[in-house]
């Protein structure tokens, strides 16, 4: 149980853009992560919740963007996307809630 609440802390949403959903052909899924995760922690998570086998994964930190709202600088927070390559003839269903 311990293990799961871990992988949940992980991953923390799916990613559903047009471009995320164009690398579905490719068998790639797009996923909004943690930033301190590594991974070898993505892997595993994604292996644990999903029950398929990850093959590759590559990291993305988007870096925080400054805003007007209202006439006064703000600030959108950056966060780290994971793109994961999954084994070919395997696939996860994004519009079941996990």
């Amino acid at each position: 149980m311990k293990t799961n609440n871990i992988a949940y802390d992980v991953i923390l949403s799916p990613v559903v853009t047009e471009k995320s959903t164009n690398l579905n052909a490719l068998n790639k899924l797009t996923f909004k992560v943690s930033k301190k995760a590594t991974k070898f922690a993505i892997k595993k998570s994604i292996e644990k919740l999903y029950k398929v086998e990850v093959i590759k994964i590559n990291t993305i930190l988007s870096k925080p963007k400054i805003k007007v709202v209202r006439g006064k600088l703000g600030k959108k927070t950056g966060y780290k996307k994971a793109i994961v390559t999954l084994k070919e003839g395997q696939t996860i269903d994004m519009t079941s809630g996990v």
